[in-house]
């Protein structure tokens, strides 16, 4: 590891860091939302993405994960543990990214047999910056383990039947 680690940041640094995180916390509300123009706006265009044994192109692959989401009811994706590496500390254009990442998939079914898909991993990402912008110009999902499990979901519970329900874009409270 060649960045001093717990030494205190520039204030550059401190700004590429959140720019970087921004576009981690983007992706997440793309994949929840189903919104397409918020997973691209994500990645470079000619960036790629290894979900499967070889890298895909990442523009292509946001399209389809949009209609692959909305198999679900919905999804939930936290990360945390965001760690920055840059290239070079003194003009850093580009970063290595591991993310941990915790997804949850909701899955009605029509028999009454909910079920929930828990994955626990981290993203792997490779971060370039052009300009003032930080993208990601590859990415690998890395797992953990995953859980499959029964689950039920009572939004008519009186601590939660009055709140205010996500939903997919356009429709989510976010895009009013």
């Amino acid at each position: 590891m060649s960045q001093a680690v717990g030494r205190v940041p520039s204030h550059s640094r401190l700004a590429d860091e959140h720019a970087i995180g921004e576009i981690i916390h983007m992706h997440c509300r793309g994949v929840d939302r189903a919104d397409e123009a918020a997973l691209k706006i994500c990645y470079w265009p000619e960036a790629s993405v290894s979900y499967g044994a070889e890298p895909a192109p990442a523009h292509p692959f946001c399209e389809g994960l949009v209609e692959a989401i909305k198999g679900f009811a919905q999804t939930h994706h936290v990360v945390s543990n965001i760690l920055v590496t840059f290239a070079d500390e003194d003009s850093p254009a580009s970063a290595t990214v591991e993310s941990y990442l915790i997804a949850f998939h909701y899955l009605e079914n029509p028999d009454g047999d909910d079920s929930e898909m828990t994955y626990l991993g981290r993203y792997l990402d490779q971060f370039e910056k052009r300009g003032d912008d930080w993208k990601i110009i590859q990415r690998t999902p890395v797992m953990s383990w995953s859980q499959n499990a029964a689950t039920t979901h009572d939004d008519q519970h009186p601590a939660l039947a009055a709140l205010t329900r996500a939903g997919r874009y356009p429709d989510d409270p976010i895009y009013g």
